[in-house]
């Protein structure tokens, strides 16, 4: 394993899917709403969630150049979206949800960490 990304633009990539992914958390939009609603997910955690992606895209961003970060945010991301998949199953919203979005992003940030780590 290499200290830094190679390449590079897949761990950029995943950066800006996840700072978009911050951005839509932020109210949340209806489709995320819905989502964490689905998943029983308490009301009162919902202010994490953009922080949380924020950071990894900082994370990811800065991974270009601080070894072995991308690498550590990308395993981070892999965490989040096996509990995200989890929280799916647990609720059995085996919708669009699961299936297109927590293990799309699953598998992103999967392949980002083994072809660009």
């Amino acid at each position: 394993m290499d200290s830094l990304p190679e390449p590079e633009w897949p761990v950029v990539a995943l950066a800006a899917i996840s700072l978009f992914d911050a951005i839509i958390c932020l109210g949340p939009v209806p489709f995320v709403r819905n989502c964490l609603e689905a998943v029983h997910f308490p009301r009162r955690y919902w202010g994490l969630l953009t922080p949380i992606k924020v950071a990894a895209a900082a994370g990811l961003v800065l991974g270009v150049w601080v070894p072995y970060l991308a690498f550590v945010t990308c395993v981070a991301l892999v965490a989040y979206f096996v509990i995200a998949i989890s929280m799916h199953v647990r609720a059995r919203d085996f919708t669009s949800r699961l299936f297109v979005n927590a293990t799309g992003m699953l598998v992103l940030s999967l392949a980002v960490g083994y072809v660009c780590l």
